[in-house]
């Protein structure tokens, strides 16, 4: 699919709104071990991509955009995440504005975002799927002019919607998953979604470095099947 952003890409956190300024600061000074256990290979290698973490205001306050994957597609089906994907080469170099050329394009591509109504505000250490060998750049955005969005593609897209924080943030919707490889990671019960797995590990991390995570029940489990 085509995209039509192809602007310039800077990093500004001028004029976010005061309840955002505690994830701004978060970013300044977070190290990737904090973040994630999962980090990208020493000797490097895995495949460049990013995703947009975005942050927007609704009526009922604070909110993040999410989408849920296709339950067609071979990997990650049916699963809630982040918008985002790989680098294509016209994003330009992985290690300058790459990864925030294509969380703006990919977020375009699977929700009709306008990217110009979004402020890029800061970028995250990078982190890793082993799954799939992808090294993902989180791209922190406000999104200062919100558009109409929905699911562009639906071979790829199943739906796209917003979460407000203080559904995230309420421990009546925390939880953990436990993979079938065994590892345990925190899990958010929330717009008729489970949402796990790295989305939910960096939602995860923001409210906690934010200063927003409230005391949950970490005892509490719930399958990778769970539906509301």
């Amino acid at each position: 699919m085509t995209s039509t952003y192809g602007g310039d890409v800077e990093i500004s956190a001028q004029g976010l709104p005061e309840w955002l300024l505690p994830v701004a600061r978060l970013a300044e000074t977070i190290e990737p071990r904090q973040l994630s256990r999962f980090l990208p290979p020493e000797q490097g290698g895995g495949r460049p991509s990013a995703v947009l973490v975005l942050f927007g205001e609704g009526p009922r306050g604070p909110e993040l955009l999410l989408m849920e994957r296709s339950g067609s597609l071979r990997s990650h089906a049916g699963q809630p995440s982040f918008p985002g994907g790989a680098l294509d080469p016209e994003d330009g170099d992985p290690d300058e504005d790459g990864p925030l050329r294509a969380a703006l394009r990919e977020a375009e591509e699977e929700t009709g975002l306008d990217p110009s109504g979004v402020q890029v505000f800061a970028v995250l250490p990078r982190l890793y799927i082993p799954v799939s060998g992808f090294v993902v750049t989180p791209v922190l955005g406000w999104w200062h002019r919100p558009t109409p969005v929905g699911a562009v593609d639906p071979a790829e897209t199943a739906r796209v919607f917003t979460v407000p924080v203080a559904d995230l943030t309420d421990p009546a919707n925390r939880a953990t998953t436990v993979h079938p490889s065994g590892h345990r990671g925190p899990a958010f019960l929330v717009g008729s979604a489970l949402v796990w797995g790295f989305t939910a590990g960096v939602i995860d991390r923001i409210l906690h470095y934010a200063g927003w995570e409230r005391p949950w029940d970490r005892a509490k489990h719930v399958p990778l099947d769970w539906r509301a």
